[in-house]
């Protein structure tokens, strides 16, 4: 599993990579997660084109994510693009009608960028 974060103009941008399931190396992923939680994003986009396995362990960093980002004023988080193995597992745990979804970055950023908060300020993502 490979965690990349950088930041794009005002948008934080978190791409997932492999497996991200239990017996991932834990301490990485909370280095992981403090670097990301220090730089305060409101806005994040988190790309999951490549990652193609998602467990609890997994899960659990992208409502850690989400809730931080949430609080920020104007705080703003999409998902993007998930596989169809890892939509399935968003979908089982119900955050689909949580977060929200884009079907790819270009429209993902687009929302982020617009003025409008919360659920449904993407389209469902389709395969």
């Amino acid at each position: 599993m490979v965690i990349d974060f950088e930041h794009q103009n005002e948008v934080c941008v978190l791409r997932l990579k492999g497996r991200f399931v239990t017996g991932a190396d834990l301490d990485y992923v909370r280095t992981k997660t403090d670097d990301i939680k220090s730089h305060n994003c409101a806005r994040m986009l988190v790309d999951l084109r490549e990652l193609t396995a998602i467990g609890s362990m997994g899960i659990g960093f992208l409502v850690g994510l989400y809730a931080s980002v949430m609080k920020s004023a104007g705080g703003r988080y999409v998902l993007v693009d998930p596989t169809p193995r890892v939509r399935e597992a968003l979908h089982l745990t119900r955050l689909t009608t949580v977060i929200p979804m884009a079907a790819d970055v270009a429209w993902g950023l687009t929302a982020l960028r617009g003025n409008r908060r919360g659920v449904g300020i993407c389209r469902r993502a389709t395969r």
